[in-house]
């Protein structure tokens, strides 16, 4: 067990060398991380010089992340380094005095330090090391690990953070159990077991308080909602301030729905879009999944109603759902809900597909969404984008997309048509050849009946032969003229298709004209 739990410690020690690394550089995780450490520094699973290393590195190159980061390190774990080793604890608040005097960080991380100060002029009170009930080893038993950073065979081993389906599920709960059982003991797991009952006892009172609230039918509570939720966005600075107002007045809870719907309403009355929008619902969806789907399920219902809106909203809108797909914040299957066919599509909804584009193209690079829109998982969710089932929306959608500066998206479509073609071309030559062949037989049959008339028993078989030939002259026959049929339709249908977007084009150019009037 000592062996297993010694190669934890240094896979999780190698995960936070990520800081190092720009790259890989993630808040949330660092701060997780470094909070596990300090707590194992605190139970003395981990010697101190270890924090000291890694406060050392966070303060050598200081950022705001990596500062904000130390401090809160310290916070968790100050108290029981300041009692094994207080010359290092020292240096370490010199270091965070000179960043502070140096004054290069921002405002807000410099608040950070000076509550640092405040918490350890109180000897770390309010955040001790090890509370009382965490204290459940013994001093004698206690295995403190060295770990140093400065080693070369650190492997965070990312690969463990991979979901791995167990076929032994029950087995290995109950191996855990014992585990369990046998570190904290059957008293601890019994007081611990109590804890939680009063809990659930209170969730069920909460539960029948809200069961017994009047319900509102006037929907006072929605417009109150709404107005909160209109001066919040309307008075923040940045998106972030804007998400971390949300959260921490827990206007959202219950009521995502609506703040997404109020987001996008937000965002389309602007004269022109802002990113902070867009910013806004992208952090929303990597705090809470529930965001994710939401905005999946108000594009589709967007993209019904689209003919309904203004030239100026579906920019806005458009530019707020591609700035979504680009940070992969909705899924890309929310593209199965268009489909770009005459019948299909107008001029509103061709506005909407071709910001939408654009501003993909633009963000991520032909290649990139090229390779995003090729992915073999997602091509029955494309199938409406780049239409296959017959040449007249296959061809209106190339010309689409060439009209809007994307033909290399049309390179398959294209490819398709050209099969499609040859493969008619192919058959009608075939058809050629079968009737030049029995054209040839027949001239050389009449030759030789001509010759032959004295002997009666080859001109009844030349007869009989003559008899079986003619169904066959019919049957090539027919077929010929079905195939000339599918090519005059094919052709008819390309003109009409011509014509039709002919006028298209030219009822569009009316409308944006009219448009613009107004």
């Amino acid at each position: 067990k000592q062996k297993t739990a010694y190669e934890m410690l240094r896979s999780l020690v190698g995960s936070e060398m990520c800081i190092r690394d720009s790259k890989r550089n993630n808040k949330i995780v660092c701060m997780a991380t470094t909070k596990m450490l300090a707590h194992l520094i605190n139970q003395k699973v981990l010697s101190d010089f270890l924090g000291l290393q890694l406060l050392a590195l966070m303060l050598e190159n200081p950022t705001e992340d990596s500062v904000e980061i130390a401090c809160d390190f310290m916070i968790e774990c100050g108290q029981v380094l300041s009692e094994l080793t207080p010359a290092g604890v020292n240096a370490i608040f010199e270091r965070f005095k000179g960043i502070l005097h140096e004054g290069e960080i921002d405002r807000r991380v410099q608040y950070s330090i000076e509550n640092l100060f405040a918490v350890r002029k109180t000897k770390f009170a309010e955040h001790p090391g090890v509370i009382p009930e965490l204290d459940l080893v013994e001093e004698d038993d206690v295995i403190t690990h060295n770990v140093n950073l400065d080693d070369e065979d650190l492997d965070p081993e990312d690969n463990l953070n991979v979901f791995k389906f167990d076929p032994f599920y029950e087995k290995t709960e109950e191996e855990w159990n014992e585990i369990k059982l046998e570190i904290l003991g059957e008293e601890n797991v019994i007081r611990l077991k109590t804890l939680h009952k009063p809990e659930e006892e209170m969730e069920e009172e909460e539960n029948e308080e809200e069961e017994e609230r009047i319900l509102d039918l006037t929907e006072e509570d929605r417009k109150n909602l709404r107005r909160t939720l209109y001066l919040v966005i309307m008075n923040s600075l940045d998106f972030e301030e804007c998400a971390h107002k949300i959260m921490k007045m827990r206007i959202g809870e219950g009521h995502e729905d609506e703040v997404s719907h109020m987001l996008i309403e937000c965002c389309m009355e602007e004269r022109t879009y802002l990113r902070f929008y867009g910013l806004l619902a992208q952090r929303l969806c990597m705090i809470n999944e529930v965001y994710q789907q939401h905005f999946f399920r108000l594009f589709i219902d967007e993209f019904t109603i689209i003919h309904r809106q203004e030239t100026n909203r579906l920019r806005n809108q458009s530019k707020f759902f591609a700035h979504l797909l680009f940070t992969d914040s909705i899924d890309w299957k929310v593209l199965q809900c268009i489909r770009i066919t005459q019948d299909k599509t107008t001029s509103s909804s061709r506005i909407f597909i071709k910001i939408l584009f654009q501003e993909l193209s633009e963000h991520m690079g032909l290649e990139k969404l090229w390779a995003r829109l090729s992915e073999p998982d997602l091509q029955e969710y494309f199938s409406g984008v780049f239409p296959k089932d017959h040449p007249r929306n296959t061809r209106f959608a190339i010309n689409f997309f060439t009209s809007i500066g994307l033909g290399a998206l049309t390179e398959d479509m294209r490819k398709h048509l050209d099969e499609i073609s040859s493969k008619l071309m192919t058959e009608k030559k075939v058809l050629e050849e079968e009737d030049s062949d029995s054209s040839s037989d027949d001239s050389s049959e009449n030759g030789e009946g001509s010759s032959s008339d004295s002997v009666s028993s080859k001109s009844s078989r030349e007869e009989k032969q003559v008899k079986s030939k003619k169904p066959k002259e019919k049957q090539t026959s027919d077929s010929e003229e079905k195939i000339t049929k599918q090519l005059k339709e094919v052709r008819l249908q390309y003109d009409d298709a011509d014509k039709n977007q002919k006028k298209g084009r030219s009822r569009e150019r009316e409308r944006d004209r009219d448009r613009e009037r107004e």
